[in-house]
């Protein structure tokens, strides 16, 4: 608990160095490219418009209560979108963030924890723009979300909570296995097609259902169809135990990154 409280400590005292990272980042971005940080929101924004075009006419009649509209699996995808692109993207940059950071490791002397913060607080920048986009494109295609739109923000603090713990414990461990960073990526792309985002989870048969659920993104993902979509209430008793993993994912992370801390800048 000691060793927790000093990493903390260590982050806040850093906290300014910590946002100007972040802004940095962004401001790079936008300088650099005449769309910027635009394509943050272009790549999984058009990922979604293509499953659309192609799978919509055959998907539409399977969503609960959305069979007359015609843009109902347009809106599912962008909804399922927007949890897994938050998920991902923190698992891929936690995973090369100490490789890609080793010189700096080297060079200046800094509390380690700012670095996967940093990665934590852009890539929730990064899906909250994401957000925005959606609800925007919801209006045009005449979708008003209910009022469980307001579960949207616990719903990506978990997500990014489970991103966060699964992707620094790879990071470390890509460290010193680098075989890791090349499973890792492909298992990313398996998970997502074990999760249910451009399918509904009835049309998996029935035997081979409970299977989706060793995968907590499932469950995630459907809270963010719930949400933004069907407006009907969140599976508590599934979120909990999901957050009850991501605390536990988190501590072994922490854990597993304060005692390789200074192994990683050796072989670094």
């Amino acid at each position: 608990m000691a060793h927790l409280n000093g990493m903390l400590l260590g982050a806040w005292r850093y906290r300014h160095f910590i946002f100007s990272s972040i802004r940095s980042e962004f401001r790079a971005r936008f300088i650099r490219s005449r769309l910027g940080g635009l394509w943050m929101i272009i790549h999984p924004l058009a990922q979604a418009a293509i499953f659309a075009l192609v799978l919509s006419q055959v998907m539409a009649a399977k969503l609960p209560n959305m069979v007359n509209d015609k843009y109902a699996y347009a809106i599912y995808l962008l909804a399922g979108t927007l949890g897994w692109s938050l998920f991902s993207e923190v698992v891929s940059r936690c995973l090369t963030l100490f490789i890609d950071s080793g010189s700096l490791l080297k060079k200046i002397v800094f509390p380690r924890i700012c670095l996967p913060l940093i990665v934590a607080g852009s890539a929730l920048f990064n899906n909250l723009l994401l957000f925005l986009a959606i609800i925007v494109v919801f209006g045009v295609l005449g979708h008003v979300p209910g009022v469980q739109i307001v579960w949207v923000p616990l719903l990506m603090v978990l997500t990014l909570g489970l991103g966060l713990g699964l992707g620094l414990l790879l990071g470390v461990l890509n460290v010193f296995m680098r075989d890791v960073g090349q499973v890792v990526p492909v298992i990313l792309q398996l998970g997502f097609w074990f999760t249910p985002i451009v399918y509904t989870v009835d049309l998996v048969p029935e035997t081979l259902r409970y299977l989706l659920y060793f995968n907590p993104m499932t469950s995630m993902v459907e809270g963010f169809h719930n949400a933004l979509l069907f407006n009907t209430p969140l599976d508590w008793p599934c979120l909990g135990w999901i957050a009850l993993a991501t605390l536990v994912f988190l501590g072994l992370a922490l854990a597993m990154f304060r005692r390789a801390g200074a192994e990683m800048v050796d072989v670094l």
